[in-house]
């Protein structure tokens, strides 16, 4: 991993859980400074333009965090206008639209903590058009996701489980009483963190029998009562004549279901370096168990001194959405996003389609000598002008709305932009002074300047 320059601290990052989830308060040693606000933007969205930095700098840490959880005035009007592009769609089996649509929506949301959680319940149920066959389920997919994305946990499990794009890609359509889906009954248990040695076959497949009657049909969640198995049924030792929803209550009743849960969101927010033991995890997964309040999670996390000390800071690697809007959202400009959606299948992230039940491996597995090679090909895409983008990014021009009009001021606001300064000195002099395009501030040297601060290790780290 990169040098880390700037967020360091001879504090007690391993002093115990109490001091870990306790709110982060700045002080000579851990001073908030652009590199933590920088942190706190990549990770509770997809990174900062300059003037929200600015802000979240003369804010401080936890107003800015305030500012993130509690949507501005302007939201529900930005959404329903997103709701209306989606639902104009047109019908077809197609998801490039759907992604399209919504990478401009992450790209231009004044609310992006709301799209990176939607983004990783993507991940986390994994949803796959390549069986659901349909844009208008994947739609309606996506909305039950951020509609639920920072609410309650076990209302998101019961809607989700009531979807018909989950059913149809789970093979779970016609859920028979002769005919019981164990598959679906097995991901439903998975989804509260049950799978092998934790559960049976005979779980499993009473789970199943309890969740019969539910069909898609028409692309319509249909419930037809007699195809549902009222027979008594022993799930997790329980016993009695259950539906699917007593199944959700018996599983998320189990100590497993909110630490996996709390576990998944550390590796998203926190780090996915470590393991953390039960012992950290502990006090979330207790709080969490009480009332499955996503939010209040999320917000535990992203206040606390764990979130801002070095067993977080640059501990995950950005995946390609992350990456792209980390370029795009900083140099305040809209591009097409329809060669984006291609740009990030080509590196491993393909909306729409995750590649396994368990979402995207995420980490190291998301950089290679070819993924490398392919982000490098994308930056320049991006910044180019008159390539598949356009006019592309113009980070001269972003440099000159700022104030910056002379050459080296517009370097280092650049470097200060993207890396919050914080790399290596030797590397910051490399960058300033032996990375040439064009001379002076015009675009194309710019736009050689930006790729190569794009191109540095530190910037594939969240």
């Amino acid at each position: 991993m990169p040098a880390q320059q700037k967020v360091e601290t001879t504090g007690p990052v391993e002093a115990g859980p109490c001091w870990a989830w306790a709110p982060y308060e700045p002080d000579d040693e851990r001073p908030w400074d652009l590199a933590r606000a920088g942190h706190l933007l990549r990770r509770a969205g997809f990174g900062g333009r300059w003037d929200r930095l600015q802000e979240a700098l003369a804010d401080g840490p936890q107003a800015t965090i305030d500012r993130l959880l509690q949507p501005a005035a302007e939201v529900e009007a930005f959404h329903r206008t997103y709701d209306a592009y989606e639902a104009a769609l047109p019908r077809s089996n197609s998801v490039e639209g759907l992604t399209a649509w919504w990478l401009r929506r992450m790209i231009e949301s004044p609310q992006p903590l709301l799209e990176k959680m939607t983004l990783f319940w993507h991940g986390y149920f994994a949803t796959r058009n390549r069986a659901v066959q349909s844009t208008e389920l994947m739609i309606g997919h996506v909305q039950r996701l951020r509609a639920h994305a920072l609410g309650n946990y076990a209302d998101l499990l019961a809607d989700v489980v009531h979807d018909p794009a989950v059913l149809l890609a789970l093979g779970a359509q016609e859920n028979r009483r002769a005919r019981p889906s164990e598959p679906f009954a097995e991901q439903l248990l998975a989804w509260c963190g049950l799978g092998p040695g934790q559960i049976s076959r005979r779980d499993v497949h009473e789970a199943a029998r309890a969740l019969t009657g539910w069909f898609v049909l028409r692309h319509e969640m249909r419930f037809i009562e007699r195809e549902h198995d009222t027979g008594v049924k022993r799930v997790l030792g329980h016993e009695g004549p259950f539906t699917g929803d007593d199944v959700l209550q018996i599983a998320l009743a189990q100590q497993a279901a909110p630490r996996w849960v709390v576990g998944r969101l550390y590796r998203w927010l926190i780090s996915e370096t470590d393991e953390p033991s039960e012992e950290l995890l502990a006090p979330l997964v207790e709080d969490f168990g009480r009332d499955y309040n996503i939010g209040d999670l999320v917000e535990r996390m992203v206040r606390s001194n764990r979130f801002f000390s070095p067993a977080a800071y640059r501990q995950r690697v950005k995946s390609p959405v992350e990456f792209a809007l980390g370029i795009i959202r900083p140099l305040e400009r809209l591009v097409p996003t329809v060669p984006l959606v291609e740009h990030l299948a080509l590196l491993g992230q393909e909306l729409g389609d995750p590649p396994t039940s368990q979402g995207w491996a995420g980490g190291r597995y998301w950089i290679n000598r070819a993924t490398l090679l392919g982000r490098h090909r994308l930056a320049e895409e991006l910044l180019a002008q008159g390539g598949a983008y356009g006019e592309g990014l113009d980070p001269a021009a972003a440099a000159r709305r700022h104030g910056r009009e002379d050459e080296s001021s517009a370097r280092a606001w650049l470097l200060a932009l993207f890396l919050q300064d914080d790399v290596a000195p030797e590397v910051r002099e490399h960058l300033m002074r032996a990375v040439h395009g064009a001379n002076g501030t015009s675009s194309p040297a710019l736009r050689h300047f930006a790729r190569a601060v794009v191109a540095q290790p530190e910037f594939q780290l969240a």
